[in-house]
């Protein structure tokens, strides 16, 4: 009798609704990181703001993130997903909330540095958990679908801030204050998500992980292609341990070297479209929605090319970032038009890639420690963040021309690291593609090298322990 397997099914209703509820978390992610770009230049005269004060506030978040994702990764892989998942969004509920109150830009700071703590614990948990029920075909595209809401996100921002705007005093009150309502319908919608039967299996909580499982994909479905990437220890420690410190080095350095350019910019976009001469005013927030509709394109066109090759997918993504970047540096006094077209070309290439950052931490670990390192990728990069954001309204100050022009040379360090660190995972079960062999690749490519891949249901032997 066939047995339904996982990693070989075929994306059911109950796939595509885990990915779009953990997608829902993304989208809160980009709209809250972004609807303070929108708002803070309103801030920044209410509360006239030097560009270090702006800096600060505009970066309080990406610091949580850091906090966040460093604490609550760990907590996820101790606790279980379902619970994370739900805490991290009901805190988006009443922080958002809260800012709408404030009296004093500490105040604002503080609250957007608690949200970036419960914005770490989501980005830590949402690719963790989507990717634990994705199958092994499908889990890039599926992924792809749940980064690119973080692009949404950020769109429906600047088109929320955009109309928004009024003139009126209070006006980035409301604005910030907006993304409770987007994180109120995902609360709701993620009530009765399932626990992730391999987290359940690596607990030795076999029958519920079986129940899941069979309530998925039938009662002919088999927990044995699961037990590999399900026989790891939940460690801090083992991400930093022979070959995984390697890859966490690696999903750090590509992951920080994607996010700084891409916030500096987000965060600052209609004030870098104003500094080139597309417009001032509310027709800069026009220009930003303009750009965010490509990023948002940009993010989509993973799904084409991300089963073709991780790793090919990467290194092209970084390389193509870098031309635009260049361009805009490059020219003194370039046409609106062409500002937003080299805009658009940096958000088509380096949002292709963007789905890794949610791929790769998820197919490098395994279950035992696989929340643990999105959670710590996501607290590292955030650094570089961070950096970006607090950075580019002191660099932007001084020279637009040359913040394109650290921009591009950021793309070009991701480009290279990725070339010597990065792996390929494509095709691969989360079994092979977590372990590692005498060479430190995914044991799975070894074996597909060879000839000899086996079969995703065929019982694995148990991920070596390290010591």
């Amino acid at each position: 009798m066939s047995t339904a397997s996982l990693e070989k099914s075929r994306p059911t209703r109950t796939h595509w609704l885990i990915t779009l509820y953990a997608g829902g978390g993304e989208f809160c992610d980009g709209y809250i990181l972004s609807i303070i770009g929108v708002a803070l230049p309103l801030l920044t005269a209410d509360y006239h703001l030097n560009s270090f004060d702006a800096g600060v506030v505009g970066s309080a978040s990406l610091v949580g993130m850091f906090a966040g994702g460093l604490i609550f990764g760990y907590v996820t892989d101790l606790v279980g997903r379902q619970k994370v998942y739900l805490f991290d969004i009901a805190a988006f509920i009443v922080l958002s909330a809260a800012q709408f109150f404030v009296t004093d830009p500490w105040q604002l700071t503080v609250l957007r540095f608690l949200m970036g703590i419960a914005i770490g614990a989501d980005f830590a948990i949402a690719g963790t958990i989507a990717s634990e029920f994705a199958p092994r075909n499908s889990r890039g595209p599926l992924l792809v679908i749940m980064v690119t809401m973080w692009s949404v996100g950020a769109a429906v921002a600047y088109v929320v801030g955009w109309a928004m705007m009024s003139s009126g005093h209070d006006d980035w009150r409301w604005m910030l204050a907006s993304s409770a309502i987007p994180a109120v319908l995902i609360l709701l919608l993620r009530f009765g998500t399932p626990e992730s039967p391999r987290w359940l299996l690596s607990k030795g909580r076999t029958d519920e992980a079986e129940a899941v499982l069979k309530q998925m994909l039938g009662p002919d479905a088999t927990l044995a292609e699961l037990e590999a990437d399900t026989a790891s220890r939940t460690r801090y420690g083992d991400i930093f341990r022979g070959a995984y410190l390697r890859r966490t080095v690696f999903i750090s350095v590509f992951w920080a070297c994607q996010l700084l350019p891409i916030y500096a910019i987000t965060t600052y976009e209609p004030t870098i479209l104003a500094s080139f001469g597309l417009a001032d005013g509310n027709d800069s927030y026009l220009g930003s929605v303009v750009v965010q509709i490509f990023f948002v394109l940009g993010s989509l066109s993973g799904i084409l090319v991300v089963n073709k090759g991780r790793r090919t997918l990467l290194l092209w993504s970084f390389g193509l970032s870098a031309i635009p970047l260049l361009a805009l540096a490059a020219f003194a006094h370039p046409a609106p038009a062409v500002v937003v077209v080299l805009f658009a070309a940096f958000g088509v290439a380096c949002f292709s890639s963007q789905c890794l950052q949610a791929i790769y931490p998820s197919e490098l670990f395994p279950t035992g420690v696989r929340a643990t390192a999105n959670g710590f990728a996501t607290g590292i990069s955030r650094i570089g963040a961070a950096l970006g954001t607090w950075g580019a309204p002191v660099v932007l100050a001084h020279s637009t021309r040359l913040a394109m022009l650290l921009g591009a040379v950021i793309c070009v360090i991701g480009w290279a690291a990725s070339y010597v660190l990065a792996p390929e995972t494509s095709g691969l079960t989360l079994a092979d593609a977590s372990a590692v062999d005498r060479d430190g690749d995914p044991r799975g490519r070894s074996r597909l090298r060879r000839g000899t891949a086996a079969d995703p249901t065929t019982p694995r032997p148990t991920v070596k322990e390290t010591s």
